[in-house]
């Protein structure tokens, strides 16, 4: 549990370090939007994009490990949205809350999961964060972006806006260019790698501390009864789900104790740059994520030690 700990604290060093500079001005609020951005628009895309095109996708398991993944997010994401109706009429959940929760539930941070993973485990585990990364960020981001702009203003919108929203995702699209290239085995001019691989270093970094200048130690005061939802479903209902499909297919081991850290990690920050975006309620996300950060200081060690002392992981 000790060296698990100790993994944690760098990343959540980083964390705090954004929040730090953020707080103290010594760079202004309204300059991380520029990292923001970038993060969005360059880090993310170029990460995704060269670690995809590199992967060795034959030698990696897909199976099993990729089922428990979908099928865990899938069935988290089903249930919400069936329970759309009876929160809206219940508690007056409305659309641009609806949609927060939805991103806080089903988003995760994979590069925090990447991190603690590559601490504790190497790249052997690394390579799985990535299968995982590649199986879930189009999946979920494409499902996201249909549910803020079907939601986000209590309306339906068109399909085409739908369509348009999705098709420029950047991180979609590197997904999608990445695998594509990977698996039609297309050269890639080697300075392009390496203009990609210089930009997705300052990824990992640079993600971590916007999110914690992104924490909102107010929002979370003065944050209503709705960010529970968030707040459980992604470190306790998620991690149970994935794991549950995981136990039943016959993963365990690395795979298994891997899953169960990139199920348990908090929500991306950049559902938060998509919710300010697409009219998704900024507040409830900033207010939900800060807490699922500060409590995954210790459920994702407590999610670890489980699945290594009770369910075959290592």
């Amino acid at each position: 549990m000790i060296a698990v700990f100790e993994s944690v604290i760098p990343i959540f060093a980083l964390i705090v370090t954004g929040f730090a500079l953020r707080k103290s001005g010594f760079i202004a609020a309204d300059r991380w939007q520029v990292l923001e951005e970038i993060c969005f628009w360059l880090f993310f895309p170029a990460l995704l994009t060269q670690t995809l095109i590199k992967a060795d996708m034959q030698s990696l398991e897909l199976g099993k490990l990729s089922i428990s993944l979908v099928s865990g997010a899938a069935t988290l994401m089903i249930i919400l949205l069936i329970l759309r109706p009876f929160l809206r009429s219940a508690i007056s959940m409305h659309g641009p809350q609806f949609t927060s929760i939805f991103q806080t539930s089903s988003r995760w941070h994979g590069f925090i999961a990447m991190a603690i993973v590559l601490k504790l485990y190497g790249a052997e585990g690394g390579a799985i964060v990535a299968v995982a990364m590649a199986v879930l960020v189009p999946v979920l981001n494409t499902v996201n972006i249909l549910v803020l702009a079907a939601y986000s203003l209590d309306t339906h919108q068109p399909l085409s806006a739908i369509a348009r929203a999705v098709a420029t995702n950047p991180i979609v699209l590197a997904c999608v260019a990445g695998l594509s290239i990977n698996l039609l085995k297309i050269p890639v001019w080697d300075p392009l790698m390496t203009y990609m691989d210089l930009m997705g270093r300052g990824a990992l970094a640079a993600s971590l501390l916007a999110l914690g200048a992104g924490l909102s130690f107010k929002a979370a005061t003065r944050s209503s009864g709705f960010v529970v939802f968030g707040v459980v479903n992604k470190l306790f209902l998620m991690p149970l789900l994935m794991g549950g499909y995981a136990i039943a297919l016959g993963v365990s081991g690395l795979q298994l104790t891997v899953l169960i850290i990139c199920a348990a990690v908090p929500t991306a920050m950049n559902g938060y740059i998509l919710a300010r975006k697409m009219g998704g309620d900024t507040q409830l996300y900033a207010a939900t994520s800060t807490i699922q950060t500060v409590l995954s200081f210790a459920t994702i060690p407590l999610m670890i030690w489980i699945t290594k002392t009770f369910l075959g992981g290592i």
